[in-house]
């Protein structure tokens, strides 16, 4: 059964869409486990589109490390063929996909595939996506999430967006780009630093810092429109923001007070509240999945460590010990993990700490990691990096044994954040 799913020189702001620029290459290594054999036979109506979607459809699944796509000539097949699934079987494939691009009405589009347990020789069903427009890769990525979750049980998140910041020559940007690095856009471009980047928990808002004011200044920007607002332009520096799971209150870093310290502001404005009360450096703060703690680094106890307290403030408790310098706290949505860098033997490396056992996971071996971030489904972390000399993108499973590259094509890329789930 096919089932329906809905269709979706100075300071310059720019609102979304804009042209694609090509921001990134990608490529995978490092896989170290079994990869499912899937093939995918040529969608009938597929060059309807600009974008062949089986084609990314095909890239998106092997990117993620759990596939592997087995190559045969064969003919178009839609989603109402009945394989004969012998060959196949021959073969060594476990998954086949087929499917159509179809013209539905006016700019309207509509794919459709089908998935077949070619072992099994048992037909797994399929998805409907409309679109609006000449929007193939959109479709294409929720062809691939409804694949990845029908073959994992787990949510993709090939639909879902990236944000990062580049410095090339005199111009900082804040960019936008699809989970595979395509289709990358330009939110921002400032002569002065732009940095910190956040998705707000619905996707619809990137809060940043900028300084543009000769100061370090907190915006919350609106992607679809490109209007911004300030969030926090207080005595002093305004830093670090994160914003809550309900997307109410956003976190920030205020020296309002002569050090560092966390503060919750609301969205809408006012006064900001003060959650640590130190003569510490207090930053860094990112809400639990669930809102009832905050983690944030720290050094009051002599070096920089990463702290839990309750999300209104209150008595902390100290939860990296291993390692003389651990920053950058990221939970994952499950609130299964917590991602942070750690510095060892002057090396800073990408860990995960399991917070069920409180097991610590080294899952990189560069020596210049910075901003890790959960994809949506708590399967990825994205993070900066330097390979060969430059600054690289990377994602890696949460067992390390996943990793992909996006290596920006100019400029330094950094402080990259992972988007939700688009509603």
């Amino acid at each position: 059964m096919l089932v329906a799913a809905s269709s979706a020189g100075g300071l310059a702001m720019t609102s979304m869409p804009l042209a694609a620029y090509a921001q990134f290459r990608v490529d995978v290594a490092g896989v170290g486990l079994t990869q499912r054999p899937f093939a995918i036979a040529p969608f009938k109506g597929r060059k309807l589109l600009t974008s062949q979607v089986d084609d990314i459809v095909t890239a998106d699944l092997e990117r993620s490390g759990l596939f592997r796509v087995v190559p045969m000539d064969t003919e178009q097949l839609d989603e109402s063929s009945r394989p004969d699934l012998g060959p196949w079987r021959a073969r060594g494939v476990d998954a086949l996909i087929t499917g159509s691009v179809n013209k539905l009405d006016g700019q309207r589009w509509g794919v459709r595939f089908r998935l077949w347990d070619v072992v099994r020789a048992e037909d797994l069903g399929g998805v409907s996506v409309p679109i609006d427009g000449n929007l193939g890769r959109l479709a294409a990525y929720r062809v691939a999430d409804a694949i990845y979750e029908k073959l994992t049980g787990e949510k993709g998140v090939f639909s879902t967006k990236v944000a990062y910041v580049t410095k090339s020559a005199t111009r900082h940007k804040l960019w936008v780009a699809d989970a595979d690095g395509e289709n990358a856009q330009v939110a921002l471009s400032s002569p002065e630093p732009v940095i910190s980047p956040a998705w707000s928990p619905d996707g619809s808002q990137l809060a940043y810092v900028s300084f543009e004011a000769l100061k370090p200044v907190i915006f919350a920007h609106t992607v679809a429109t490109g209007k911004r607002r300030m969030m926090a332009n207080f005595k002093g520096s305004n830093s670090a923001p994160a914003w809550s799971p309900d997307g109410q209150t956003l976190l920030a870093t205020l020296t309002t007070s002569g050090n560092s310290q966390i503060f919750a502001l609301a969205k809408d404005g006012g006064s900001p509240t003060r959650l640590t009360r130190t003569g510490s450096i207090d930053t860094e703060p990112a809400y639990a999945p669930d809102g009832k703690f905050i983690y944030f680094v720290s050094d009051r106890g002599g070096s920089p460590q990463i702290y839990r307290m309750p999300s209104q403030g209150g008595a902390a408790a100290r939860i990296t010990f291993q390692g003389g310098y651990n920053i950058s706290p990221s939970p994952s949505p499950d609130g299964k993990w917590l991602a942070f860098v750690g510095r060892i033997d002057g090396r800073f490396r990408l860990q995960v700490l399991n917070l069920e056992n409180n097991e610590i996971r080294g899952l990189t071996d560069t020596d210049a990691d910075e901003s890790p971030s959960f994809s949506a489904n708590s399967r990825m972390v994205i993070y900066a990096t330097r390979v060969d000399g430059r600054e690289a993108l990377m994602t890696v499973s949460v067992d390390g044994r996943v990793r992909t590259r996006l290596a920006g094509a100019t400029g330094d890329i950094r402080e990259p954040d992972w988007g939700p789930y688009r509603l």
